[in-house]
């Protein structure tokens, strides 16, 4: 680590060699017992400092508890390399944090945008199954500790994103600043691999003729890759979505549902969290299930329904948010990760940990 500073208010902060953060308690005694690993990623062309201000909110809310790391492995134009080439070296950067911070237990990641779906093929490869004995002892309670894996050996706890294009940014509004023109949709996504490279194919869900998309391969498990069996190890999975005014990923595909699914939030108003229109606590759900709600959607698209499906099969909380009476609000897709979520989330702590 280098370039180590401290803050007037017990924050403690080391940019480590590649140029990410290392984020924790100022006071030795706190430090030393945080066991909860953080990792915070950013999305497209961002960079670590993205989540300097909610990792410093974290540790100022729970000095003893939590280790934050603002992932720098993707910087900038590296995000355009592609989501399977992202997440493996943020796997790697996730066993180099743990093996310099001895003594972590726990882990959960926070991520923006792309960084989402890059977090999701991350724990995938970081998934380690449980033992076998721990299967058999728990056998007749799957949600028991010890059930359910470990990433990189350290026990999933929360898996939260903030924007993201979980469903991919093909079809119509998934990505708002095309207007929701059917013509435009076509056409970027015929062009998008020319500024955004192999990350803009994997989102836009256009592989070789004859290959599975990879998001598509991302709601099972593929292989030595246990992408949903790692989804489905963390205690809480959290999907923040903007209902409007985020002009790069669309409603849908950051709150994992269909059309017909999507809430008439102007009449859920949260009065202590203004920005916070809708909440949702999603069970998990079976393949018969989201058949009968295929029948009824407005807008079919057959391997947006399998996404939805894949990663239906885990419970969801869902959190809507609007900035429809702020000012920044045409900035929604990045207020969102400050503004509102770090607020939010401070208020829940103790469920977090």
């Amino acid at each position: 680590m280098e370039n180590g500073e401290v803050d007037n208010r017990g924050v403690s902060s080391s940019e480590t060699v590649n140029g990410g953060e290392d984020v924790f308690s100022s006071k030795e005694s706190d430090a030393s017992t945080a066991d909860h690993l953080v990792m915070m990623v950013h999305g497209i062309l961002g960079s670590a400092s993205d989540w300097k201000f909610g990792a410093e909110q974290f540790v100022r809310n729970l000095p003893d508890k939590v280790f934050v790391h603002c992932s720098e492995r993707n910087m900038a134009k590296l995000t355009l390399d592609g989501v399977d080439v992202m997440g493996e070296r943020l796997a790697e950067e996730v066993l180099e944090v743990i093996k310099r911070k001895p003594g972590l237990k726990k882990i959960s990641f926070v991520a923006h945008s792309v960084g989402g779906v890059v977090a999701r093929y991350a724990i995938g490869k970081l998934y380690r199954p449980p033992r076998m004995e721990n299967v058999k002892k728990f056998s007749a309670d799957a949600s028991e500790e010890g059930s359910k894996g470990t990433i990189a050996g350290l026990e999933p706890i929360n898996f939260i994103t903030v924007a993201s294009p979980h469903l991919g940014s093909r079809g119509n509004k998934q990505v708002p600043f095309l207007f929701g023109v059917t013509a435009f949709e076509k056409a970027a996504g015929l062009v998008v691999h020319w500024i955004f490279k192999r990350t803009g194919r994997h989102l836009f869900l256009n592989e070789d003729e004859g290959k599975t998309p990879l998001l598509r391969r991302m709601v099972e498990d593929d292989g030595e890759l246990h992408f949903m069996s790692a989804l489905g190890s963390f205690k809480r999975r959290v999907a923040y979505s903007n209902v409007g005014y985020d002009h790069i990923v669309g409603w849908r595909t950051s709150s994992i549902r269909r059309n017909t699914e999507l809430p008439k939030w102007e009449d859920s108003l949260n009065e202590k969290y203004p920005h916070i229109v809708y909440e949702e606590h999603c069970k998990a759900c079976d393949s018969e299930q989201s058949e009968s709600v295929v029948k009824e959607d407005d807008c079919f698209d057959k391997l947006e329904e399998e996404l939805v499906t894949g990663l239906s099969r885990v419970s969801w909380e869902k959190v809507d948010v609007s900035f429809h009476s702020s000012r920044l609000r045409f900035a929604a897709h990045s207020v969102i990760q400050e503004t509102l979520f770090v607020h939010h989330i401070m208020s829940m702590r103790a469920e977090l940990l």
